[in-house]
């Protein structure tokens, strides 16, 4: 085991024999260095997450397949002590890195970090929450190359009854039928989502993540932006990784506050990409906004205390939503 500390960061990683016997595999056959296109780094941010069990996976599949690949797993200021000693056994695999940040440095920033950590030319973005549940999912990317952008999607799977009756699951399942590949390739750039992404990794280095999208939501959106703007093509599939662990119900309305933020702070460069602002730009009279915002003043603590319990009622959250982006809209407008 090699640990080695540089900016701020603890690596723990095996040396990848692998790698050296494909360098030295094309040394000998110049006429075979088409080949290495075939090799993945997946890189996987993590925060509060055991991801072991993906690793092993992924690990597996790829070995399999028989293609030069790594995985990096970074934890980006983890705050559960217990996650991060879990996956430390990342590090046990061969191909592998665990590395520890000590500090949060937010969604997009770290996907920039594995990006400019990662060495092989194609980059696979998992979310850390994610769930393999085919057997054939490294093979099917490797099968769209050469290619620039590859969304997979995500299937909503859960394990029980209790789970289907948790607020982010019943919101998923009902948003799943508009996300397939034939849906997602209607409008490719603004259904670009990195829980499954495979990405050219000079490209993804040319077209960065924006960092000073540091909280919940949306820099996913702002670089199906920039690829539109640059005419790259985002090429969406049916590969799916399950979606399988939902949060509670108050973290999850938590975190849709947050990205509501998001949406409001940088609604000028999310215009076009958000149904959000599409529907509320949509709306001509004033009265019916002030209307919204008032139902939303008057009724949104109620509202909020049923999605935060037992059973939550599905159209009321997207009532929540509505309201309470309006009444952040008028108070940054004044």
């Amino acid at each position: 085991m090699l640990l080695t500390r540089k900016s701020g960061c603890k690596i723990t990683t095996f040396p990848s024999i692998h790698k050296i016997f494909s360098i030295f595999f094309v040394f000998l056959h110049p006429d075979m260095a088409q080949f290495t296109d075939n090799e993945l780094s997946i890189l996987i941010p993590t925060y509060n997450c055991v991801c072991v069990e993906l690793v092993r996976s992924l690990h597996q599949q790829a070995m399999q397949a028989g293609i030069d690949f790594e995985i990096i797993v970074a934890d980006d200021g983890s705050t559960d002590a217990s996650a991060i000693q879990a996956n430390r056994e990342i590090a046990t695999l061969p191909h592998c890195q665990f590395i520890e940040r000590t500090e949060n440095s937010g969604r997009a920033a770290i996907r920039n970090f594995l990006a400019q950590k990662a060495s092989h030319a194609y980059l696979l973005y998992i979310d850390s929450d994610m769930t393999v549940i085919s057997n054939d999912f490294i093979s099917r990317y490797l099968a769209c190359l050469p290619a620039q952008v590859v969304d997979g999607g995500v299937a909503i799977m859960a394990d029980s009854e209790e789970q289907k009756q948790l607020l982010r699951y019943r919101y998923e399942k009902a948003e799943e039928p508009h996300h397939t590949a034939t849906e997602r390739q209607k409008t490719p750039y603004q259904h670009l989502h990195t829980a499954n992404l495979l990405i050219a990794r000079e490209l993804m280095l040319q077209h960065p993540f924006d960092e000073r999208l540091r909280h919940y939501g949306y820099e996913d959106v702002l670089l199906g932006k920039t690829f539109q703007r640059n005419r790259i093509r985002i090429q969406h599939v049916d590969n799916p990784l399950g979606f399988c662990i939902f949060e509670s119900n108050a973290l999850f309305v938590a975190k849709t506050e947050e990205g509501l933020r998001t949406l409001c702070q940088f609604r000028s460069d999310l215009r076009g990409y958000s149904r959000m602002l599409t529907f509320v730009q949509g709306i001509h009279i004033p009265a019916i906004l002030w209307l919204i915002r008032m139902f939303h003043l008057v009724f949104g603590a109620t509202i909020r205390r049923n999605l935060c319990g037992s059973r939550p009622i599905l159209s009321l959250f997207k009532i929540y939503r509505l309201g309470y982006f309006l009444c952040l809209l008028n108070h940054r407008e004044g």
